[in-house]
């Protein structure tokens, strides 16, 4: 008998990357909301940049979207009922976060503090349930890589 999903799980059927109906139906409406956000922030801010790719990270973690240009950028990771957006902060950007520390909401630097530090820099995992999450997000993009000026 195969298990109901829980909440936070991530989407294991390995056969082939989930699509907007299935990541919609997995994350729930009010989640998938902010997922599209995020995605059509990311695409406005960075035309052309960033081509996200599905990759299948193992039964136990799943599916995740990255955006990678030369190096990672993001990676939303659809859950059960719910989205999260992960992102690795190298030594310049953990500077950077550091110097702004007073500026950023108190629950993102309760979640950098938490962070464990690896080699390549702190991951944060920043679940997205509202539109503050998802300000702390792009700024956070943001402060990681600027958005390339507009040429007008």
């Amino acid at each position: 008998m195969e298990q109901s999903p829980q909440i936070g799980d991530p989407i294991t059927d390995m056969s082939w990357p989930p699509d907007d109906g299935t990541v919609r139906d997995w994350i729930g409406p009010r989640a998938f909301g902010h997922w599209a956000e995020l995605r059509n922030w990311i695409e406005a801010n960075y035309p052309g940049v960033f081509a996200p790719d599905w990759l299948y990270r193992g039964k136990k973690r799943g599916w995740s979207l990255r955006y990678k240009k030369s190096k990672a950028f993001c990676t939303f990771l659809p859950e059960f009922r719910m989205f999260s957006v992960e992102v690795v902060l190298g030594a310049a950007e953990r500077e950077k976060f550091e110097a702004r520390r007073y500026g950023w909401r108190s629950e993102l630097v309760t979640l950098y503090d938490e962070a464990r530090t690896y080699p390549d820099g702190k991951w944060l995992k920043v679940a997205i349930s509202s539109a503050k999450d998802r300000r702390d997000v792009t700024q956070l993009l943001s402060m990681k890589r600027p958005p390339p000026r507009s040429r007008g």
